[in-house]
């Protein structure tokens, strides 16, 4: 089995007419939880849009589950939810699940197990209209789950989210990865910084740092991440001066 369930690899995209990516380059290993991090407009959203597939590339490589991003094979084994709730909104939450399980080929018996996971019991026979920000989110993480995908990406999937689903989201997240899932999830809330297995930390369409909390800890001296954040930004910017 493969180390790495992405790798990347000087990789650049432009968005409007300027280059908004600029040369990244990592590797995610199978099973973990990273975390992307960084202020909103650094380019996290561009980056995962690259990881699966939907974002034109400038240069550079995507390598994800052995495959080039985006394709065809990856269709069934990589799930993502994006920041706007992916939900068709004149449909129930089942409803949604029933029809996106059987596009993927999923087993039917994912929709009950998936509304589980993300705490839409209560919600599952509501139309998506009636449904709060928060829910609409649960909604389109639980489609992102169906068919048991090897790759998670989730663009700020806790936003709007009350500190007690948060909670319960981040340990699904890790019980994901000890079960051999692979998740990328974005943040700009520097306190679930700590939640993750490595970060990704990213100002301005660059990689300021890939490594553990701990490991970003000790590098910077400090033991608040949001701290450590603004030490590499300091220090990106003397080394630039």
């Amino acid at each position: 089995m493969m180390s790495y369930a992405i790798e990347v690899d000087d990789l650049r995209i432009d968005r409007g007419g300027r280059e908004v990516l600029h040369g990244l380059g990592f590797q995610v290993p199978r099973g973990s939880v990273v975390g992307l991090l960084g202020p909103s407009g650094c380019g996290k959203t561009t980056l995962m849009r690259a990881l699966v597939g939907v974002q034109i590339v400038k240069s550079g490589t995507i390598t994800v589950l052995g495959h080039p991003g985006g394709a065809p094979e990856l269709r069934r084994t990589v799930g993502y939810a994006t920041q706007n709730p992916a939900v068709y909104m004149d449909l129930t939450v089942r409803e949604n699940l029933r029809y996106f399980a059987k596009v993927l080929g999923a087993p039917r018996g994912d929709i009950e197990r998936v509304i589980e996971e993300v705490g839409l019991g209560s919600a599952a026979d509501q139309v998506a209209t009636s449904l709060s920000g928060g829910q609409l989110h649960r909604a389109s993480l639980a489609i992102a789950l169906l068919g048991g995908p090897e790759l998670l990406v989730l663009d700020e999937p806790t936003v709007g989210l009350d500190p007690v689903l948060r909670e319960e989201l981040w340990d699904l997240f890790h019980e994901l990865a000890r079960g051999g899932t692979t998740l990328v999830v974005s943040s700009h809330v520097m306190d679930e910084a700590a939640r993750c297995d490595r970060l990704l930390l990213i100002r301005d369409g660059e990689l300021l740092a890939d490594d553990t909390p701990r490991g970003l800890r000790d590098r910077t001296g400090t033991e608040d991440l949001d701290k450590a954040f603004l030490r590499l930004i300091t220090e990106r910017e003397e080394a630039q001066a």
